[in-house]
């Protein structure tokens, strides 16, 4: 039985993490000795995937040895988990030069995530957002938060610890609240200048120290459009690998529909009812808006509502 009736995209990930295993460094060192041993590689945060094929697209599975060395080391890679019993890693390739024109050349073409995960099959959008999202967190965080010092990877990198102070930091995931306001039969929905034209969205803002979902979510309505929520129902999260976020989606009923948009996150706010916003859904426009992605969690948010979610 699935955790959850909503698979947004990048979850989903069907690799057995091991997470008390993979604190065993002879136990790590056995599994990337394995000649089953697979590694995807990771250039400047874009997955390898496979060249050819008809339609849809696929990572690229390469043996953990060949990418290890192409990458510089056993130090360069992460552990991300067993499929079935089969060790799987990822490697990360940094500088200008792209590694599927030298090391890698022939093994695959490197992508943009936000662009492929549609294309590829979920549980590999799945994995690639895990091994994206992880090896940026290293790439960010090399040195100790407590005193400075170069920390070293550890647990098959999902630790970093550092040898002068003796602290551990952990993978960084950032909590963001996504919410649809609604009255009624209507709901809200904003746009930021930044976007393609057209383009409107649910809301959305980082949860501050301090706050509960349910307060991050009713601050961000009041900031962004000064509407006040009244009641905050959970519908499904999404790991957002850019870089590193998790995308907590709600329905947010609110008191009134006196919205005014901040003019510095939104530049525009505007209602529509639930007869409109399937029409948006089903051409993809209405009346000149654009509805998110399907990629995004806040595109799914506005088609449980319409199909009668938080009602």
């Amino acid at each position: 039985m699935p955790l959850t009736a909503y698979a947004n995209t990048f979850s989903g990930n069907p690799l057995d993490r091991a997470g008390d295993r993979r604190v065993d460094p002879a136990w790590l060192a056995a599994h990337m000795a394995s000649p089953d041993a697979l590694a995807v590689a990771v250039w400047n945060g874009r997955p390898l995937v496979e060249t050819g094929g008809d339609a849809g697209a696929r990572l690229a599975y390469l043996r953990a040895d060949l990418v290890s060395e192409a990458a510089g080391g056993e130090e360069r890679m992460v552990f991300l988990g067993l499929w079935k019993d089969a060790p799987v890693f990822a490697a990360e390739f940094e500088g200008p030069a792209d590694p599927a024109e030298g090391p890698l050349r022939g093994l695959g073409r490197f992508e943009e995530l936000r662009g492929l995960a549609l294309m590829l099959p979920a549980h590999e959008a799945a994995i690639a957002a895990t091994a994206k999202s992880l090896l940026e967190w290293h790439r960010r965080h090399g040195f100790c938060a407590a005193c400075g010092q170069k920390s070293d990877i550890v647990d098959g990198g999902w630790k970093r610890l550092c040898p002068a102070c003796k602290a551990e930091h952990f993978p960084r995931v950032d909590p963001v609240v996504i919410m649809l306001p609604v009255l009624g039969d209507r709901c809200l929905m904003g746009r930021q200048s930044a976007w393609p034209h057209g383009r409107m969205s649910a809301l959305a803002g980082f949860v501050e120290p301090g706050e509960s979902l349910e307060e991050a979510c009713a601050r961000e309505l009041k900031e962004e459009s000064g509407l006040i929520c009244t009641r905050a129902v959970y519908h499904s999260s999404q790991p957002w690998p850019f870089p590193s976020t998790l995308m907590i989606g709600l329905i947010a009923e609110v008191e009134n529909d006196h919205a005014t948009p901040d003019q510095t996150e939104l530049e525009e706010v505007r209602w529509f009812t639930r007869d409109e916003l399937r029409i948006m859904l089903e051409r993809g426009e209405f009346d000149g808006v654009h509805p998110p992605p399907p990629l995004a969690i806040a595109h799914h948010l506005l088609k449980a509502w319409v199909g009668g979610f938080g009602s």
